[in-house]
């Protein structure tokens, strides 16, 4: 099994996230499914550049044969670079903790990994693994990396065991997977040295691939307190290094500041913000809402300047923890208040992929009043549809930090300004008036006084000017303002229009 060198490691990794706003130039349908991922995977490699490709059986099907559709559609580009050596393929699994109905598919896409080996081996003619890491969401625990990883190790050595078998439906290669803990929520994000320690000690390797998420952060917690999250995990594998284990972390984020600001104008501020990871996450609005060339460049420079330095050992920690839980609990408030207007937005976001119904993290970690709420993509586009960006939630709470508390946030959260003036030019004060005096929605009058308050703060308090300042921004606004009235009035194709404009002007769905 290859042992990751820091030179090796993947900087680009293509995801199947549903947030671009245009479909793909080379896809005949808005909706990418089938065999079209795996001509996208391939896209990936040829066109963007991109070293890995993650391959997402979390949440929705996915085509377990896609090794052997790759080498048989293209091989002459495999033959040039292989598959599990120079590009690489990696499975995301559905984590049988939370997704009781997906248990076996863990077991379906494990097999897989086998299977793939015994493909590529044929089609290079020696021995060749293209398929050696699996990525399991929702990682809390050590025990939790460890089963995933010891579950395989017992397929593979069953079949080692029993020499009929193997002759039978051949050797289970490889023996051993590598397990990448995704993890999502606070108490594990602050805490993610205790499930890497024992997990690489468990396996005995001292390279350990991570992957933090970003994104789901924000929609159950806020856009501050995501950030905070990040940045604590990055310091703690950053310590990790004088333990003598060489984490390399991945960092899932999308093209708004909600959802990470990967977008090719903000690369130099997300380098800065994000130092010490070594891999980040490529997703569908940063491919297809931006010229090819302008996201192959965009991809070239991450390629050349990851990692872009040591991640921050972070100061005055306690008082971070103290600004992340007050900012949390606004932003819980308001968007539990909003719930039921989010959700009837999310209707209208147009899908980008086949996805089976899933339930976001919120809805698992939260059950204050039933709230349940649409995916991080779905949430963020239907806030920007309404003319909220969801950056600026809860931040009424600013008024009730400390001075260290400040500090200690703006010591850490390197881009906050920044995101938050990015983010308040797609605020629509006409949109935000017409929701509070509309008849059908008085049921979250409160909840929308409560924003008022954070966009209150947002400009008095930290000094940001709320609505458009270019014409691209105020044709936004003109969009959602049309999009609010089609709602009003129950005119479902117009909406849907207008939704899909506005998202096609800040070039992402969410």
């Amino acid at each position: 099994m290859m042992e990751w060198r820091s030179d090796r490691v993947p900087r680009a990794m293509s995801t199947q996230h549903p947030d671009n706003a245009h479909p793909p130039a080379w896809c005949s349908r808005d909706v990418v499914e089938g065999e079209d991922e795996v001509r996208e995977a391939f896209y990936a490699y040829s066109q963007l550049g991109c070293e890995e490709v993650m391959w997402d059986s979390e949440g929705k099907d996915v085509d377990t044969r896609v090794v052997r559709k790759l080498l048989a559609s293209y091989g002459e580009f495999f033959k040039e670079r292989v598959l599990g050596e120079d590009v690489y393929l990696t499975y995301r699994i559905p984590n049988p903790r939370v997704e009781g109905a997906e248990r076996k598919v863990v077991a379906e896409t494990l097999l897989n990994v086998a299977v793939g080996c015994d493909v590529a081996t044929a089609f290079y003619g020696r021995q060749v693994t293209p398929i050696f890491e699996v990525i399991l969401p929702f990682t809390k625990s050590a025990e939790e990396a460890v089963g995933a990883y010891e579950y395989y190790r017992s397929l593979a050595s069953h079949a080692a065991s029993k020499p009929a078998l193997a002759e039978w439906v051949g050797w289970f290669r490889p023996s051993e997977v590598n397990v990448i803990p995704l993890v999502e929520d606070a108490a594990s994000l602050m805490n993610v040295d205790s499930i890497v320690e024992p997990y690489a000690s468990h396996v005995g390797r001292r390279a350990v691939r991570v992957f933090i998420a970003r994104s789901d952060p924000a929609l159950n917690y806020g856009l501050p307190c995501a950030v905070i999250l990040a940045k604590m995990a990055l310091a703690k594998l950053e310590k990790l290094r004088e333990r003598g284990l060489e984490p390399y972390p991945i960092i899932g984020v999308g093209s708004l500041p909600f959802r990470g600001g990967l977008a090719p104008h903000r690369l130099k501020e997300f380098l800065e913000e994000y130092r010490g990871v070594y891999t980040v996450t490529i997703q569908s609005s940063l491919k297809y809402d931006h010229p090819m060339e302008e996201a192959r460049g965009a991809i070239e420079q991450l390629k050349r300047r990851l990692p872009s330095g040591e991640a921050v050992e972070l100061s005055c920690e306690e008082e971070l923890i103290r600004a992340l839980w007050k900012l949390r609990g606004g932003y819980e408030e308001v968007v539990e208040g909003l719930a039921g207007l989010v959700n009837r937005v999310a209707a209208y976001v147009p899908p980008r992929r086949a996805r089976k119904l899933h339930i976001g993290l919120f809805g698992y970690s939260r059950g204050v009043r039933g709230t349940v709420l649409p995916r991080a993509i779905p949430f963020a586009c239907s806030m920007y549809s309404l003319g909220i960006p969801p950056e600026l939630l809860g931040l009424r709470e600013l008024r009730e930090l400390s001075e260290g508390e400040w500090r200690a946030l703006e010591g850490c959260y390197v881009n906050l300004r920044l995101d938050l003036e990015e983010a308040a030019r797609y605020v629509s004060l006409r949109n935000l008036e017409a929701l509070k005096e509309a008849r059908g929605f008085k049921e979250f009058s409160s909840a929308l006084r409560l924003v008022e308050e954070d966009l209150k703060v947002v400009e008095e308090q930290v000094g940001v000017k709320l609505g458009p300042k270019s014409s691209a921004e105020r044709r936004h606004e003109n969009a959602v303002n049309s999009f609010l009235l089609a709602l009003m009035d129950g005119e479902e194709e117009a909406a849907r229009s207008y939704l899909l404009e506005a998202a096609k002007i800040r070039r992402s769905l969410g």
